[in-house]
């Protein structure tokens, strides 16, 4: 199984970024299980309706719910559990996260519940800190 970040579905829907929706529907083509965590879908609708002239794509509620629920029906959701509250706290601590690096490690902790070994994301550095998590570039050839 392979959990998209948010940058994949951002750039799935922004019609300039032609590659992160052609590798999502590779995958599909090859069966590989695509899912996400709820907090992909809050992190996209902070992007998809913040204004353009704040580096967001300046959508609608509506026109953001109907590609939210496109979203919905292509990847798995993966349940928000208190395992992952858990987790998340014992990643904070053994890998000495802060910042904006606890968005990542709460994206870990959610994977590693749910035994997704694997991150599609165009970040690779975010997520290269933490053992048996693989990481998925779309720019990179071996996809």
């Amino acid at each position: 199984m392979i959990l998209a970040d948010t940058n994949i579905l951002l750039r799935s829907v922004h019609p300039h970024y032609s590659l992160a929706k052609n590798v999502l529907m590779e995958l599909r083509i090859r069966s590989e299980s695509l899912c996400l965590a709820p907090q992909n879908l809050v992190e996209f609708w902070a992007v998809a309706t913040r204004p353009r002239n704040e580096n967001g794509f300046g959508l609608t509620a509506t026109q953001a719910a109907s590609e939210l629920r496109n979203i919905q029906d292509f990847f798995r959701l993966l349940l928000y559990t208190p395992q992952v509250v858990e987790k998340f706290k014992e990643i904070l601590l053994a890998q000495g996260v802060s910042g904006k690096q606890t968005h990542d490690a709460h994206l870990v902790a959610v994977m590693q519940v749910h035994s997704v070994t694997s991150i599609l994301t165009f970040n690779e550095e975010d997520f290269k800190r933490y053992p048996g998590i693989t990481v998925l570039n779309p720019a990179a050839q071996y996809l």
